[in-house]
């Protein structure tokens, strides 16, 4: 059997690489699909919480004003860069009824004007001290609304000067990874594309918690848990 030269066989070498890249190039690529991240966040009690409590009614008072709705909001930290778009939502309302804030947790894009509508048979004042966005609407009446445009990522804390009892929450985000809890503690993150993400969880009464999670190239649903401890 002849034996090939060394500028053959570096020749034959070449010629092989070429082959392979030529396949290379014809072959389909990976296809890479948007995941889902959800779950449930658990809000733990504290050991005074579960010990019997005096009811309201037994102190001669009326129980008019019930506890408000404790969710949680769920985003991550950073997100995307898909997540920065000009979608129009439909705009949000966060309503005054029964000297309540409805809903008393809400999640918005910066941007975003929310309304604020009085049903109440009463005058509302609506006010923030909050340095993502400070705001006075001032007194109005059953029947009228104002509005404020939140312009600014960050947590937005609101009052009624009138009713100390009242408060609510507006988280304001740059992005749409975000999502409110449900009254069972779900939530659920779609169309997060693949890679590695930290999901964070927030409620007003306990510390943050964040969780790492990687969403494959496939895509699929991912499920990440939080058990929030109380403050």
């Amino acid at each position: 059997m002849p034996k090939l030269s060394f500028a053959a066989l570096v020749a034959g070498l070449i010629a092989l690489a070429i082959i392979r890249m030529d396949a290379d190039a014809d072959a389909p690529p990976t296809r890479r699909a948007n995941g889902i991240i959800r779950g449930r966040v658990e809000l733990r009690q504290s050991p005074a919480e579960n010990a019997p409590r005096i009811s309201v009614s037994d102190l001669g008072m009326s129980n008019v004003h019930e506890p408000p709705d404790r969710r949680s909001v769920v985003y991550l930290d950073p997100a995307p860069r898909a997540a920065f778009d000009t979608r129009e939502d439909v705009r949000p309302r966060m309503d005054q009824k029964d000297e309540t804030f409805v809903p008393h947790i809400m999640a918005i894009v910066a941007g975003t004007t929310v309304d604020f509508p009085n049903n109440d048979h009463t005058y509302h004042n609506v006010f923030s001290l909050s340095k993502t966005k400070t705001f006075d609407l001032g007194r109005y009446a059953v029947g009228r609304s104002k509005s404020v445009r939140f312009d600014r990522s960050g947590i937005v804390r609101m009052f009624c000067d009138i009713h100390s009892h009242m408060s609510a929450f507006i988280l304001v985000f740059a992005h749409r990874y975000f999502s409110v809890s449900d009254s069972e503690g779900m939530y659920r993150l779609e169309n997060v594309p693949p890679g590695s993400y930290t999901v964070v969880a927030w409620n007003e009464s306990a510390p943050l918690e964040s969780r790492r999670v990687v969403v494959p190239d496939a895509g699929g649903e991912v499920e990440v848990n939080f058990a929030l401890g109380r403050r």
